[in-house]
């Protein structure tokens, strides 16, 4: 069983950055690979980021790519997002999940665990 727990989201400007943290609980984090998520007001949830259990190996969603950038301290039980040039678009509220296959997953169906989500609102 693996509890995760968002933070860092907040209110920013459009071109600013913020970094979202991921803390997980469980003796086997180590193992799973993890994955960031977002879902925008009245949108389906979709994939970010994702990092294999290694730290070794990560994939992101063509809309983030070159601005995000998704990495994971295993001794810390931490998975981190950090955001810069962020859009209007990137409005959302952000999940962090699990999943115990090891290496990358990108649909939500293909995650184990979730976290309750973090806001992330983007100004103009």
């Amino acid at each position: 069983q693996v509890q995760l727990v968002e933070s860092g989201g907040g209110l920013v400007q459009a071109g600013g950055s913020l970094r979202l943290s991921c803390a997980a609980s469980g003796r086997t984090f180590s193992s799973y690979a993890m994955g960031w998520f977002r879902q925008a007001p009245g949108k389906e949830r979709e994939f970010v980021a994702a990092i294999s259990w290694s730290g070794g190996n990560t994939r992101y969603a063509e809309s983030v790519k070159g601005r995000f950038t998704i990495s994971r301290d295993n001794a810390k039980n931490m998975v981190y997002l950090q955001m810069n040039s962020l859009k209007l678009e990137d409005t959302a509220v952000y999940y962090c999940a699990a999943t115990s296959t090891g290496t990358i997953r990108t649909t939500v169906y293909g995650m184990d665990y979730w976290g309750k989500g973090t806001l992330v609102t983007v100004s103009s």
